[in-house]
């Protein structure tokens, strides 16, 4: 296991090198000049190359990505341009927000889609089948944005049950820092919660035809335990898949919630840093949510072995 561990860690390395050169080439390929943005449009053109120069953006485009990837190996993804703080500062000054609306997302998303596809798969071909799936598919079907905009209509505006949008941290009380992510949660969540209620019905299903199953049914076990003993289990590795897949999903992917909610996350640093081509904490940033998307598949994968001992063996 210990080596196992260690090939898929040094797997890694090219994976995150291949992201390295795609997000440094993209970003710098796109127009914009950060050095005229921090002078402002009434800066004289001779103060502009001065300030690239000093930023050394002026150096050929190789040699900028050589000198950003010795850094990266040294542990300095670099110096913000406009925070005037380092990258990885500016990161986890913004992480906090997004990984607790991704865990509590996270969160609802399994609560109601592990049961929904559960009964959808003991019920499959009944109403409670037909509406727990079609449930799952407005779920995909709806747009973040929307949902978001339609929660913040009525729970906030009309009900006055919740805050329309911000952000109070943990530390103003768990009740208070729950009161602002409930809506961008449900509305995170929701996509989430269709797709892990579509993969446990399908896997239900498979285990369910399954002898073994009919063979627990004629010995006479209880409908909860060989549902949820003999069933349940050995349907749960396709199912943990998408949901450490969703969670990495829910990292990156929170940019248009947070806009919506005005939550101070990581997707929030992202698109100022876009506005003001501050190329060195979009490519950092980037960089770093990439490296959490692997990590967090490697732990699913190294799950599998607890869950299933079999997968275990076959590692050996």
């Amino acid at each position: 296991m210990r080596l196992y561990i260690l090939q898929r860690l040094l797997s890694l390395i090219p994976v995150m090198l291949v992201v390295a050169v795609v997000v440094f080439f993209l970003i710098h390929l796109t127009p914009g000049d950060p050095a005229s943005i921090i002078l402002g449009p009434e800066a004289l053109p001779e103060d502009v190359e001065k300030l690239r120069e000093e930023l050394g953006l002026n150096l050929p485009i190789i040699q900028q990505f050589f000198i950003w990837l010795s850094g990266i190996f040294k542990g300095d993804l670099g110096w913000s341009l406009f925070m005037d703080m380092p990258v990885t500062e500016a990161f986890f000054s913004h992480l906090g927000p997004t990984l607790s609306l991704a865990i509590f997302a996270q969160i609802i998303s399994i609560v109601i889609a592990i049961p929904f596809g559960i009964i959808a798969a003991t019920r499959r071909g009944t109403a409670v089948d037909q509406f727990f799936m079609v449930f799952a598919l407005l779920g995909i079907s709806i747009p973040s944005f929307l949902l978001g905009l339609l929660l913040i209509l009525v729970f906030a505006v009309k009900l006055h049950w919740l805050p329309v949008a911000g952000y109070q941290p943990l530390s103003a009380g768990l009740l208070n820092h729950l009161k602002f992510l409930i809506l961008p949660a449900i509305t995170l969540g929701a996509i989430q919660a269709a797709l892990i209620a579509r993969m446990t019905r399908s896997s239900m299903l498979d285990i369910l035809n399954m002898n073994y199953i009919k063979t627990a049914h004629a010995k006479g076990l209880k409908e909860r335990v060989v549902i949820f003993k003999h069933a349940f289990r050995n349907a749960f590795i396709p199912i943990l898949t998408v949901i450490g897949q969703s969670f990495g999903t829910l990292v990156a992917g929170a940019v248009v919630t947070e806009a919506v909610f005005n939550l101070p996350g990581l997707g929030q640093l992202i698109v100022n840093s876009i506005q003001r081509r501050d190329f060195v904490v979009i490519q950092g940033t980037v960089l770093l949510i990439a490296g959490a998307y692997v990590l967090i598949n490697l732990i699913v994968d190294l799950l599998y072995g607890i869950i299933d001992p079999r997968v275990r063996l076959n590692r050996k």
